[in-house]
C-alpha cells in the first residue's frame, strides 16, 4: 500500500510546506471553507510572533525529539497495511479519508512504528485537547499559572468528559498563542512545518473564539496521526514538561468517561488494560488516540478518520492493532534468563 508520508525527501517537502504556511499567514491565498466553520469568522488574525516561530521552526536544523520517522519496521509495516486491507479500508486510506499510527514501546529506548498517511493532517474536533493540556502544565511548571482546585477540576473534565466548555475556560488561562508557541517550540516540534503540520489549536471549542486556524492546511483543531503518537510516546517516557507532570497528564487521561471508539473495542478483548487516551468526534469525523498498556504489551495507536463510518472503523482497527503488537511482542521479546542463585554461585566457584 502506498502512504503519506514513507519514502519522502523530507527536505524538499519542508520548503514547500513553509513557503505555503508563510504564505496563508500573509494573506496570499484566501482561507477555504474548514472542517470545523461553526461560526461566522471570515476572516483570521495574523500574528507576527507566530509568524517568527513558524520561521524557526521551518528552519530548525537540530533533532527531532522522539523521531518516530527513523523508527519505522517492515514487519509491523505490513501488518498494519494488511488489517487496513482485511477492513476494507484501503479506499479511505488512498484517498486520504483514514490516517493511522501505531508504535510498539516494548523498549522505550528503541520504539517500533508502523504509520498509514502518518503526516496526513486531518480535522480531530477534540483530540487535540491534549496539546492544551500540555500547555497548561508548561505554564503551571514554568509558575506563570496556578493549578488550583478550578483549574484541576476543568483540565479533568476537559479531558475525562471531553467537556467543551472547560476546554475553552483552560485555553483562556493558557492563551491560545502559549499554546503554538509550546507545539512550535524546539523541545517538542508536535507542529512541524516539515512534517506536514501536526496538533494545532487555534479556536476556542465554541462557535466563537478563533484565534488562528493551522498555516498549512487552515484548521482550528487539527493533527497528524505521528504527531499524536509522538506525544503518548513521550508521555509514556514522562517527557512531558516533567515526570511529576507527565505522570499527572497520564493520570487524567487514563479516566475517560467516553467508552466508544478505541476504549469499546479494547473492553471487549482486554477488560483489564490501562488505556491514557482522548478521543474526538464532530459530524463526519472521528478520531482516536491512546497509551495502551496490558501484560501482552505496550503500545500507543492513533486513528483519524474523515467519515461518517469512521465511528463503526476505529473499534476494529484498535482490536486488530492490539492483536499486531501482542503477536509481535511475543515473537521478538528477549526470553527471561534465570539468573543463578547463592548456592549455585558458590558451587560453581569450586
Amino acid at each position: 500500500m502506498r502512504t503519506r508520508g514513507t519514502g519522502v525527501r523530507w527536505r524538499a517537502r519542508e520548503m514547500v510546506l513553509l513557503g505555503a504556511g508563510l504564505a496563508l499567514l500573509g494573506g496570499a491565498a484566501a482561507r477555504p471553507a474548514a472542517a470545523d466553520d461553526l461560526g461566522d469568522e471570515s476572516s483570521f488574525a495574523i500574528d507576527p510572533r507566530l509568524e517568527e516561530l513558524l520561521r524557526r521552526a521551518g528552519a530548525a536544523t537540530g533533532p527531532v525529539p522522539v523521531p518516530l520517522w527513523r523508527h519505522r519496521d517492515a514487519e509491523l509495516q505490513a501488518r498494519l497495511e494488511a488489517l487496513v486491507s482485511r477492513l476494507g479500508l484501503r479506499p479511505a486510506a488512498r484517498r486520504g479519508a483514514l490516517a493511522l499510527a501505531m508504535v510498539d514501546l516494548q523498549d522505550l529506548g528503541r520504539p517500533r512504528v508502523a504509520a498509514v498517511n502518518g503526516d496526513h493532517m486531518m480535522y480531530a474536533a477534540s483530540l487535540p485537547k491534549i496539546a492544551v493540556l500540555l500547555a497548561a502544565f508548561e505554564k503551571i511548571a514554568r509558575g506563570e499559572l496556578r493549578l488550583d482546585a478550578e483549574l484541576r477540576d476543568h483540565l479533568e473534565r476537559m479531558i475525562r468528559d471531553s467537556s467543551n466548555a472547560s476546554a475553552t475556560h483552560v485555553m483562556h488561562r493558557v492563551g491560545k498563542r502559549f499554546i503554538a508557541e509550546v507545539l512550535l517550540s524546539p523541545r517538542y516540534r508536535l507542529y512541524d512545518p516539515a512534517r506536514g503540520g501536526g496538533l494545532w489549536v487555534g479556536k476556542d471549542y465554541a462557535r466563537a473564539g478563533l484565534w488562528m486556524r493551522d498555516p498549512l492546511h487552515q484548521l482550528s483543531h487539527g493533527a497528524t496521526a505521528l504527531q499524536v503518537a509522538r506525544f503518548y510516546t513521550m508521555l509514556a517516557r514522562d517527557e512531558l514538561v516533567s515526570p511529576r507532570y507527565s505522570r499527572m497528564m497520564k493520570r487524567m487521561l487514563g479516566r475517560t468517561s467516553i467508552e466508544h471508539k478505541f476504549v469499546r473495542g479494547l473492553r471487549a478483548v482486554r477488560p483489564r488494560a490501562a488505556i491514557y487516551r482522548k478521543s474526538g468526534s464532530w459530524r463526519g469525523w472521528h478520531s482516536d488516540s491512546a497509551l495502551v498498556e496490558h501484560e501482552d504489551g505496550r503500545y500507543v495507536a492513533v486513528a483519524l478518520s474523515a467519515s461518517p463510518q469512521g465511528g463503526r472503523w476505529l473499534p476494529q482497527l484498535i482490536v486488530g492493532m492490539d492483536a499486531i503488537i501482542s503477536e509481535y511482542e511475543a515473537e521478538t521479546r528477549l526470553p527471561a534468563v534465570a539468573l543463578p542463585g547463592p548456592g549455585e554461585l558458590r558451587r560453581a566457584a569450586r
